[in-house]
């Protein structure tokens, strides 16, 4: 169980692409909704390839009167149209916005440069002040493209002192992990708030092709006793939850601040975790 009034949870959604996906991510954030998540958050597709579809899922969460944080990344946009973008956003009611670095879309040349995310929260603060409360992301397994672990945490501080408010992680399956970074970032100087990122198993192909690109370490054992129990989904996904819900006991009791779902845009599997940590 869960004391405090300071604990908050949040959910991301991707946009869908389809009639039938919007439907469903409609339905998916009015049975969420009913966890009273401190917001939720909307991806953004590789240089901003669904920057009109994000904007629209953001649009329709707060016209149903729920803070919704668009995620956004600079990709090959000029600067002027971040701007125009967070001006929109800013006009709409929006209170939050999640910075990323993001992936240049497929197709542009060598000569086009990312901006980290560093470069991106400096260029939200220069224009817009506190208007927004910045999230940036963590790696407790560390970003696939770092040199070391410690570089992982001096670009993560960049962040931080660039304005960031608060970080959320990259999914992971170790609750040492986590603790590990926690300390590693209060040696550093960071003092915000990191949230972990909970990843509920669903489709464990999918999560081996998500975690290889990503990075995050799926545990051997898991894939074991995973694929010993394919014949009985039932007992299956029985264990999947059981599995994260203790995962997300280990973090609270380390002292996480919150956690943040990657639904994958359902909400039967958040909502089962959560009523297991006692948060429904």
């Amino acid at each position: 169980m869960i004391s405090g009034n300071d604990f908050s949870i949040s959910f991301e959604f991707f946009p869908p692409k389809t009639k039938q996906g919007h439907a469903k991510l409609t339905q998916t954030r009015l049975a969420l909704a009913a966890l009273k998540p401190e917001y939720f958050s909307v991806t953004y597709g590789a240089g901003g390839s669904t920057r009109d579809n994000t904007k629209s899922v953001v649009f329709e969460g707060l016209q149903a009167g729920f803070n919704t944080a668009p995620h956004l990344s600079f990709g090959g946009d000029e600067a002027n149209t971040i701007i125009d973008l967070l001006r929109e956003y800013e006009s709409a009611g929006v209170n939050r916005v999640v910075a990323l670095r993001g992936d240049l879309p497929s197709g542009f040349g060598g000569g086009a440069r990312l901006v980290h995310a560093n470069e991106l929260v400096s260029f939200i603060r220069q224009h817009f002040g506190d208007q927004f409360h910045i999230a940036v992301a963590a790696y407790p397994e560390i970003h696939p493209e770092s040199i070391s672990y410690d570089t992982d945490i001096d670009f993560l501080k960049k962040k931080f002192d660039a304005g960031a408010n608060s970080a959320i992680t990259q999914y992971f399956f170790n609750s040492d992990a986590y603790a590990y970074h926690l300390d590693q970032c209060q040696k550093a100087g960071i003092e915000q708030p990191i949230y972990p990122g909970i990843m509920p198993i669903t489709n464990f192909e999918n999560l081996l092709r998500f975690s290889k690109n990503c990075g995050a370490e799926i545990p051997r054992w898991l894939c074991h006793r995973a694929e010993s129990l394919q014949t009985n989904p039932s007992e299956l996904n029985a264990f999947y939850l059981d599995f994260i819900s203790g995962l997300c006991e280990k973090l609270i009791a380390i002292g996480a601040p919150g956690i943040h779902f990657y639904t994958m845009n359902q909400a039967e599997p958040s909502i089962a975790i959560c009523q297991n940590l006692g948060l429904n």
